[in-house]
């Protein structure tokens, strides 16, 4: 029998979910976009965080893998860097400079988001069931019981494309509470939570000598009851540093290259600043403000139509600071292919509600993180920090504390950040233990460097910070 499943938005979530459609065994898999989308790894006009920093966290690319095997691979090919947690990186949190350790710990791949996204979909596309159209979804047919397929608007008016199941991973900008309550189904709930986060990027060329400088970051605070303002310098594909700074409400970094520097100079370390002084700039100053957390509790509606799934962004959206939106995406697509299996069939009874909710789980998590941060920054809209957060919030800085000189501490922080356990690895037995227990060796003075980049960190500075 043939079976079609249509799949709206060909962005990560929406590739992802293709993929497991076609290895499922669905006849033909139609991807809509309403983009022209780049033959290449370059950027699109419809995802407006692609130039800023993002990381490809050590539990997505995992769901990643079992979805596109040998997508780290292809993406390391391509000139992704690998990052270790636990070595590779310079992290300045609130509590102050992180130690690096000898020891293993969780990686990440780091490049830009167009390589990601470039990459994925080059992959997917080799299957034959599956193809890319230029179209804009404009609806859905069928009724509150059914979903049939996709009102679809084109250069000759709209028309429908029918499909035994439907995925919204038409990501933040989704319509999918107007399109349920056309279909009879209303009352859905949508809470946002914004800090007003403002991302500021610039790309540098990597300076000769510095092509091992480790991943450097300074976090923001959450706990001075000022705006969070915090910096990155991130290695990329083609000898290139992608910096990104980031400011709440108040506290928004600049999109002139001067005011740039400064920003990144005037934080509780200006390390960042000191890196860029002396790399030369590649591109002018990119600035987005789509960085709200919303998250669309469709998973709690009472009653949900068969033939339609959400994933990814089009359930919930993450301040992209907190670096979740693709793993959760992968993980999402990840709960569909296992349901598909079991069920048999995109048609199957059942199928469409189940996914809902088994995606609705590792978007939950990713919500209390980012949320529990951000409703601690004083001019956040949409919730304050009430004794629960505030409890959590405690525990967290005594943890990160701890972190600065207990590996067990650091690793418990590393493996939810990595997002390869969900939070509650933070209150296993032995991460408790060394909460209460604190850091055993004393705080840093300053950046865990090494001669030799110390040595290369002095001969960029350009400041004399």
């Amino acid at each position: 029998m043939s079976r079609r499943a249509v799949v709206v938005g060909a962005g990560l979530a929406g590739m992802l979910a293709a993929a497991v459609l076609a290895d499922a065994g669905v006849t033909e898999v139609v991807v809509l976009d309403r983009d022209e989308l780049p033959d290449g790894p370059r950027q699109r006009r419809g995802l407006p965080q692609g130039r800023h920093a993002h990381l490809l966290m050590t539990g997505g690319l995992t769901a990643m893998e079992e979805i596109v095997p040998g997508v780290g691979k292809r993406l390391l090919a391509a000139g992704a860097h690998e990052i270790s947690l636990s070595s590779g990186v310079l992290a300045r949190s609130p509590e102050g400079w992180l130690r690096r350790w000898r020891r293993e710990g969780p990686v990440m791949l780091t490049c830009t988001r167009a390589l990601v996204d470039w990459t994925v979909r080059a992959a997917v596309l080799e299957h034959p069931r599956v193809e890319v159209r230029r179209a804009a979804a404009v609806g859905l047919t069928g009724s509150a019981g059914r979903v049939r397929g996709v009102r679809v608007s084109g250069p000759d008016g709209e028309a429908d494309l029918d499909a035994d199941l439907v995925v919204d991973a038409s990501g933040r900008g989704t319509r999918i509470v107007p399109w349920l309550e056309e279909l009879g189904l209303s009352g859905v709930r949508t809470r946002t939570v914004d800090s007003g986060l403002v991302n500021a990027s610039r790309v540098y060329r990597v300076p000769a000598g510095a092509e091992r400088f480790p991943l450097t970051i300074v976090q923001a605070d959450p706990y001075v009851s000022r705006p969070g303002r915090s910096a990155m310098v991130m290695p990329v594909e083609g000898d290139r540093w992608l910096v990104s700074c980031g400011g709440t409400r108040g506290g928004e970094p600049p999109a002139d290259a001067e005011g740039f520097l400064r920003y990144t100079l005037d934080l509780p370390d200006p390390i960042v600043g000191r890196l860029i002084s002396g790399a030369e700039p590649l591109t002018d100053v990119h600035v987005s403000r789509s960085t709200s957390n919303v998250r669309h509790y469709l998973d709690k509606a009472p009653h949900w139509p068969e033939g339609l799934v959400v994933l990814g962004d089009a359930l919930g959206t993450f301040n992209p600071a907190y670096g979740q939106g693709m793993s959760v995406a992968a993980f999402g697509a990840r709960v569909l292919g296992r349901e598909l299996e079991r069920a048999g069939g995109p048609d199957a009874p059942g199928l469409a509600r189940r996914v809902l909710q088994g995606a609705a789980r590792p978007v939950d998590a990713a919500w209390a993180m980012a949320v529990g941060q951000d409703v601690l920054y004083p001019a956040t809209r949409g919730g304050r920090p009430g004794i629960a957060d505030r409890a959590v919030t405690a525990y967290t800085r005594r943890m990160t504390r701890a972190a600065a000189g207990s590996f067990a501490a650091a690793s418990a922080i590393w493996d939810v950040t990595s997002m390869r356990t969900p939070p509650t690895r933070m209150f296993h037995p032995a991460a408790v233990l060394a909460a209460l227990t604190g850091s055993p060796l004393p705080a840093l003075s300053g950046p865990p460097l090494t001669p030799a980049e110390r040595e290369v960190l002095d001969g960029l500075d350009r400041t004399g910070a």
